[in-house]
């Protein structure tokens, strides 16, 4: 979805959008069922729990550093590919409750969004992006996440 915008090979080296410390556990993706049990066939150590219509992965063991990855995380990238969850496809767009009200912000932790100007990532949003991820937001309100200071707004919608 993002790769007019970001390279897939870069995003393949840095993979930190797939890895999560044990204060950002809340951020992780909601895997459908399918995820789910292809993660499951390729990892079968890890762990999901339910969570309102999908499933979030239970974090095992942390690294030296303390990190938990993604269980769909290989050394080659996301092994989901294309059906990767939404979140994981619109990232590093984030799309958050801030008192009521959907916003689409960007996360603080992907060093190559902001190396684009901020007009680019906004006209990519206004191309079209932005009534996808506000419309799948109102269809499915568990991927909207609680509005972090750190992650800079770059568009505001509808209510709730």
């Amino acid at each position: 979805m993002l790769k007019k915008i970001l390279s897939a090979e870069r995003c393949a080296e840095c993979k930190g959008c797939c890895v999560f410390e044990c204060y950002d556990i809340f951020e992780t993706p909601i895997f459908s069922a399918e995820n789910r049990n292809f993660i499951l066939e390729k990892n079968p150590r890890a762990v999901f729990s339910k969570k309102d219509k999908g499933y979030v992965f239970v974090p095992q063991d942390p690294d030296s550093d303390g990190l938990f990855g993604c269980p769909a995380l290989s050394e080659n990238g996301c092994i989901l590919g294309d059906s990767k969850p939404f979140e994981c496809r619109i990232f590093p767009y984030k799309i958050m409750n801030l008192d009521g009200r959907l916003v689409i912000a960007i996360s603080p932790c992907c060093e190559e969004i902001y190396k684009r100007p901020l007009s680019e990532l906004v006209a990519f949003l206004k191309s079209g992006l932005s009534e996808k991820i506000f419309s799948y937001a109102l269809t499915h309100p568990e991927i909207v996440t609680p509005y972090s200071e750190s992650c800079p707004i770059l568009l505001v919608g509808d209510f709730l």
